[in-house]
């Protein structure tokens, strides 16, 4: 494999990072990102022969919170301090990744989406809503099609339902990943935040191993979307590795974009679209845009102002 190729393939699987600078270089403190407050509670939950590692922080309304692919509960830490004023954030770290061990069983998205279900009863939650990025959207995804009573209302931010909802030249590079690209992400962001709380860092290769399977596979969720009762938000930054196209052809699924809302809002569907601006794939899920985008949502408001009620004001 070319450097030139390999370098891409890091990237693309890198659906969860900002780009690491040109030079990069370990810091003394290797722990990802510090979080506001410490967990609440934490700990691990075993499900479908996975050791999941969870923390919840926060009070309120229970949301579950998903991150991307080599990523962990830790990316989040630029906008958990806004979430955990207004919820209880219940964040885990999906198989292989985090503090989470790989464990034997294939990666798939069905699989940890039904095991999403059932940490969230272990916790002793009956409903949550879900929060899911990139991977961890089609894992919530998942969760709320297999099991749509214990999901309330359901983010899927920049995660595409079919393999063909990335650009063209995105397939290939991921299709690459591998472990023999271990060695030369030694100091990339993804690695330094997994060496932080890997239970095993010798595992890196074989998770890549295992994203790279997960990436090779064709896959059209098309039978998900349509068993998704509850309401959806769809969120994507403008300059997403997801096709404008297809985009909108989820939110087509979801029921929306498909004729005017009407004067009243009486033809407003349930579902919801946010196009996040000045963002890309890599920047979204840390983005200060996203929880005021997404927190009305999943609190069943609406910000949208009424001009009748003004006039008469």
């Amino acid at each position: 494999m070319s450097i030139r190729i390999l370098a891409t393939a890091i990237a693309a699987v890198a659906a969860s990072f900002v780009p690491a600078p040109a030079e990069a270089q370990e810091p003394k403190a290797a722990a990802p990102q510090a979080i506001a407050a410490e967990p609440s509670k934490k700990g691990y939950v075993e499900v479908g022969g996975i050791n999941y590692y969870y923390e919840i922080r926060g009070e309120g309304e229970p949301l579950l919170l998903l991150h991307g692919g080599l990523g962990s509960v830790d990316m989040f830490a630029p906008i958990m301090p806004a979430l955990t004023q207004h919820r209880r954030v219940v964040g885990v770290d999906l198989q292989g990744h985090g503090r989470t061990s790989l464990g034997k069983r294939p990666f798939s998205l069905e699989a940890m989406g039904a095991d999403m279900a059932k940490i969230v009863s272990e916790l002793g939650y009956g409903q949550v809503d879900v929060l899911g990025y990139s991977m961890g959207g089609g894992v919530a995804l998942q969760m709320a099609a297999q099991s749509p009573e214990k999901v309330r209302r359901l983010v899927i931010a920049s995660a595409p339902f079919a393999k063909n909802g990335f650009f063209p030249e995105m397939i290939p590079q991921q299709e690459a990943v591998s472990g023999a690209m271990a060695e030369m992400m030694k100091d990339t962001p993804m690695f330094i935040s997994y060496k932080a709380v890997a239970p095993d860092v010798s595992e890196f290769p074989r998770l890549l191993d295992a994203m790279g399977d997960l990436m090779r596979r064709d896959y059209d969720f098309s039978d998900a979307v349509a068993r998704l009762t509850m309401p959806v938000m769809l969120v994507f930054g403008d300059s997403d590795m997801i096709r404008p196209e297809h985009i909108v052809e989820f939110y087509h699924k979801l029921g929306g974009g498909l004729k005017d809302a009407g004067w009243m809002r009486e033809n407003m569907p349930k579902n919801r679209l946010a196009i996040l601006p000045d963002l890309t794939h890599y920047e979204a899920f840390a983005s200060p845009a996203l929880v005021p985008t997404v927190l009305p949502f999943l609190d069943g408001k609406s910000n949208a102002p009424n001009w009748a009620e003004q006039v008469k004001k």
